[in-house]
């Protein structure tokens, strides 16, 4: 995984969230790209949209933010995604995330597997498996990858039990929340109860060798097979929390790519994650000073609090 320059590949969805306030640009594939650019990584988005007005400006948007869109494909006969964003008067959240749209058809174009196959990590979730196409090709492209990245993003109904295993044994590298982790290792195994046991029977049951636990307030946990590592989270003022998990994986791997220690990658990540939140929206603008910046600011903070 180490080298003079790194490469990382996003697979999956990119759509507008068309909230109560207005539409934004989303899709985490999109967002965990965005942070790997903004901090000196070189980031590739394999995804695809509609031939139409809402895939233009998808297309532009992400040209604006210094990506490729080499590897956005077009599709003549499926709309750009689209995600109704409903929140009720318990100010519970609900997604109506349109299907079939363009990135259900993601092809496995020529140059695709050669792009993979020649970078350092591979970043796929599970929201892009629901249809069979882009299901199929995620596949192809795992045979080719040397470093599998499995952001897990589980949005229902849009999520297979098996499609998921799958997936898990195919893993390099697991992230995913606490929620999501009981779920998971629930369909496996109801005998389990606590957070170790549950990593435990993802490790064992398919071979994982790196898992990421993000538990918002409460921090991160690194597993390996032998070890375990936990750091606790940033403390911020929130402003909101979309995309925080997508910047702390991009923040891991730009670290964990180059081979660094694990707990500088954790800080590093739960830094981002944390200033992330401190801003709106997923894709804020900033610079790499900026995040350097906060963490200097954090650490001087903390030192403080230590002399007193």
């Amino acid at each position: 995984m180490k080298g003079k320059d790194h490469n990382v590949v996003c697979f999956g969805e990119i759509l507008w969230d068309n909230l109560p306030t207005g539409r934004k640009p989303g899709g985490a594939p999109m967002n965990v790209a965005y942070h790997l650019k903004k901090l000196g990584i070189n980031s590739i988005l394999i995804s695809r949209v509609g031939d139409d007005h809402n895939g233009e400006e998808l297309i532009r948007f992400i040209k604006a933010k210094g990506l490729s869109t080499d590897f956005c494909q077009k599709d003549p006969d499926h709309v750009t995604s689209t995600v109704e964003v409903v929140i009720g008067d318990d100010q519970e959240v609900r997604y109506d995330i349109v299907a079939p749209v363009a990135w259900d058809y993601i092809a496995l174009e020529k140059g695709l597997p050669e792009l993979v196959s020649e970078s350092d990590a591979f970043v796929f979730g599970s929201l892009a498996t629901r249809n069979r196409t882009s299901y199929e090709t995620l596949l192809s492209l795992l045979e080719k990858a040397s470093c599998k990245v499995f952001d897990v993003n589980l949005r229902a109904p849009h999520f297979d039990v098996k499609k998921i295993g799958k997936l898990l044994s195919k893993t390099d590298l697991l992230k995913l929340n606490i929620h999501e982790l009981y779920l998971i290792s629930g369909w496996f195994d109801t005998t389990c109860s606590t957070e170790s046991e549950r990593i435990s029977v993802l490790q064992n049951l398919f071979g994982i060798p790196e898992i990421v636990l993000t538990k918002g307030g409460s921090g991160a946990s690194f597993y390996t097979q032998n070890a375990q590592c936990n750091y606790p989270a940033f403390k911020v003022e929130v402003n909101d929390t979309v995309g925080s998990g997508d910047s702390f994986l991009a923040a891991f791997l730009s670290k964990r790519i180059k081979g660094e220690g694990i707990e500088g990658t954790l800080n590093y990540a739960a830094a981002l994650g944390a200033f992330i939140t401190t801003h709106s929206g997923a894709c804020p603008e900033y610079k790499k000073y900026d995040l350097e910046r906060f963490i200097w600011k954090n650490d001087l903070n903390s030192a403080r609090h230590l002399i007193k």
